[in-house]
């Protein structure tokens, strides 16, 4: 089978997240953010799409980085506020049959045994389709929320992370198949036999176990990543299934897709097992100029400001205390995150503080793809089959028009094409990932 493309739909529990401005187009559905019917419509449309999955991104604290107040976040609504996203999962469970359906939840915040209970509870509830976007914090703030003060050295964070993740096995395999035999007629329930003990003891972690969640239809839940640093490409390459990565062009794209997949080979697995998707911002019409008329009308509408207070929140410095008309390359801007510092830098020269938070406002900085279906659909399969990328996250910048556009128009041409699904092939969200890869 022809090598098919790969596509996850990218979302928070929230007014806005990808695009600060979209909240205020005529036809977007942020005025309601609390409705659950609104993540219902979207998991709908990702499914009438055949799209692999969709993800659902966390936060555990309100961003003040900027000016050390979270009031630029909140009068305009930027990635910050969000509501627990499983909850929001099970009930997209309901009304969906074979979208995968990804959540966030943090290693350096949650133990184990919370982590693989949720999780083997959204694989039963969904029938196979849950995924963990496993992520390991960067902000203080968020493990102080927890009754903690500081998050470990990052190095350390990652180590922790394996454990976690390795208890989280461990406990998930407590059960093996067949434990449930449900046997009416002779009054057996389940087969003692077949449930153990985890008793898992690291250096940072420990859990006893059993799970008290059965086995679930994946047996363990679809592991989502997305470290752009050097430690967590190698965490990425031991455990992840998924990897969502940003990249403002082709040529970095095309970079770390040979970096990440060298690194899965060399700890023994299949490189074809994990699903390196750059993030990417469309925006179709009927032609390209009909696009790119939408897309200037809802870039009108950013703010850079915000979005220079989004820069600092998801690099962890305050920028409030930086001009924002001088050109980056001459700030000396050293801490925060790395990996995500890089990636504002990517073609950086020349511009200015304003600039990268009006460009962040827009496209948190991944490419924004604008035009008709052909044209969207001749920049996606270029990436594609140049090999810097086994699909897409598809970030919409106005919901959830930007979703049914794609699916209504660029998805039939990617279809005729021969590089996309027509129908799903199987039911858990690992199946379709393991689809001609």
């Amino acid at each position: 089978m022809t090598r098919q493309m790969h596509l996850v739909g990218y979302c928070c529990i929230t007014p806005t997240w990808h695009h600060n401005g979209a909240w205020r187009h005529p036809e977007s559905d942020a005025v309601r953010p609390l409705d659950p019917e609104r993540y219902e419509n979207m998991a709908r449309i990702l499914e009438r799409g055949k799209f692999d999955g969709m993800f659902i991104v966390d936060l555990m604290m309100l961003h003040d980085t900027y000016g050390g107040t979270f009031e630029p976040n909140l009068r305009q609504p930027g990635q910050t506020w969000m509501l627990e996203p499983l909850q929001v999962l099970a009930g997209v469970a309901r009304v969906t049959s074979r979208l995968g359906l990804a959540a966030t939840m943090s290693t350096s915040l949650y133990p184990p045994f919370h982590i693989a209970r949720a999780f083997a509870t959204l694989d039963h509830l969904s029938g196979g389709r849950a995924g963990w976007n496993c992520v390991t914090s960067t902000n203080d703030r968020e493990i102080q929320n927890f009754g903690g003060d500081r998050l470990m050295e990052k190095g350390l964070r990652y180590d922790y992370a394996d454990e976690v993740v390795e208890a989280c096995h461990a406990l998930w395999d407590t059960w093996e198949d067949g434990a449930l035999v449900i046997d009416q007629k002779n009054g057996i329930f389940a087969d003692p036999s077949k449930v153990h003990y985890a008793n898992y003891q690291g250096k940072y972690v420990k859990t006893r176990g059993p799970l008290t969640t059965p086995r679930s239809p994946q047996g363990s839940p679809v592991i989502m990543q997305a470290g752009a640093s050097d430690r967590g490409r190698e965490f990425a390459a031991r455990w992840a299934e998924v990897i969502f990565t940003l990249h403002s062009d082709t040529a970095h794209m095309k970079k770390f897709y040979d970096d990440v997949k060298s690194r899965v080979q060399n700890v023994g697995r299949d490189p074809n097992h994990c699903a390196i998707l750059p993030s990417v911002d469309v925006v179709v019409g009927e032609t390209d100029s009909i696009a790119q008329e939408k897309a200037d009308y809802i870039n009108s509408l950013v703010s850079a400001e915000l979005g220079v207070a989004e820069v600092s929140n998801a690099i962890g410095v305050d920028l409030s205390t930086y001009p924002l008309d001088k050109p980056l390359e001459d700030m000396e801007i050293t801490q925060g995150a790395r990996g995500m510092m890089d990636i504002i830098l990517q073609g950086s020269e020349g511009r200015t503080l304003r600039d990268v938070g009006y460009i962040w406002g827009v496209r948190q900085m991944a490419p924004q793809l604008i035009g008709s279906p052909t044209t969207v659909a001749d920049s996606l399969c270029e990436m594609f089959e140049a090999e810097a990328s086994d699909g897409f996250i598809i970030c919409p910048s106005l919901t959830p028009t930007s979703y049914s556009q794609f699916v209504d128009m660029v998805v039939p041409e990617l279809q005729r094409r021969g590089v996309y699904r027509r129908e799903y092939q199987g039911r858990t969200f690992r199946e379709h990932l393991r689809q001609a890869l």
